[in-house]
């Protein structure tokens, strides 16, 4: 319904089974033609889609899309960009997730290989490249919690994100052509062939992969983490990185590129990043030697 030329949108009644299935059934359809790249129209879709439902609007369908992107992202898995992920999922939207993601698994296996395809962007101008970083939400954990889905590493996006050296080299490279850019446009030309890309001249490690500089007493050092996906996608960091992070405080940078295929955008972390993200521990080195309290 449209009044002074805004929707309202019909809340109060809970979808039914069928048609959190058909939602997340449609979702998945256009998040496999967005992964290749290939266009289709959201206004068509949405339409199509609520022939089968129970006399939704547009709005709440949208919505319904931005709760299958939150259990996405949950997942470590993509979702489509324009729909970001909104919490507050109803919880059998969440199961529904997780089972057709079990039950298709090879359709979930197409959608991360396509979004893991590296290409160099056409995009090299670097202008209005950088945004503000996303903020860090407060998020109402469920009364009613499900399960946890575990997936296989090679479904696990965030994971095979990190792990994609040629989407990460590439990803780098393009920094470290930000940088060199950055720089000139900042007068510091001067220092355009003091930039080290450390991760290529001596390997990973270090905990940052790009030494550049503010002023030419002043470095910068930079962990780049590169992703076809979208704004929000969750990435992977590690302890190194963390505690490097704390050591250098502010001379530290995390520079998050994103849509790299597409239209290469990059937000900035600055300094210690523990305040400025929401870090959920993965893996644990095993000893049998105890620290003493």
């Amino acid at each position: 319904m449209q009044l002074l030329g805004y929707e309202t949108v019909k809340v109060g009644d809970d979808w039914s089974a069928e048609e959190v299935s058909h939602t997340v059934a449609a979702y998945f359809d256009m998040l496999l033609l967005e992964a290749r790249q290939e266009k289709y129209n959201k206004s068509q879709r949405n339409a199509l889609l609520r022939e089968t439902l129970k006399d939704r609007s547009k709005g709440s369908v949208e919505m319904k899309h931005q709760n299958v992107s939150a259990a996405l992202s949950v997942l470590g898995l993509p979702f489509i960009s324009g729909y970001k992920p909104r919490g507050n999922t109803q919880l059998l939207l969440r199961q529904e997730v997780q089972k057709f993601v079990l039950a298709h698994s090879e359709l979930v296996h197409r959608i991360v290989d396509a979004m893991e395809e590296v290409k160099t962007p056409a995009q090299k101008t670097f202008k209005a490249v950088l945004v503000e970083a996303p903020a860090l939400e407060l998020v109402a954990k469920p009364a009613l919690a499900v399960k946890r889905t575990r997936l296989p590493r090679k479904v696990d996006y965030a994971a095979r994100d990190e792990n994609n050296r040629k989407l990460g080299r590439a990803g780098e490279q393009w920094v470290l052509e930000y940088e060199q850019q950055r720089l000139h446009r900042a007068g510091l030309a001067e220092l355009f062939a003091r930039v080290d890309w450390v991760a290529d001249r001596v390997g990973d490690g270090l905990g940052y992969d790009i030494l550049s500089f503010d002023e030419a007493d002043q470095q910068r050092f930079i962990e780049v983490k590169t992703t076809n996906g979208s704004y929000t996608s969750s990435f992977v960091i590690s302890r190194n990185e963390l505690d490097f992070a704390d050591e250098v405080g502010p001379a530290f940078h995390l520079y998050r590129v994103f849509q790299f295929r597409t239209s290469p955008r990059l937000y900035m972390l600055q300094g210690e990043l523990a305040k400025q993200l929401h870090l959920e521990p993965m893996d644990y080195r095993a000893s049998f030697r105890r620290l003493m309290s």
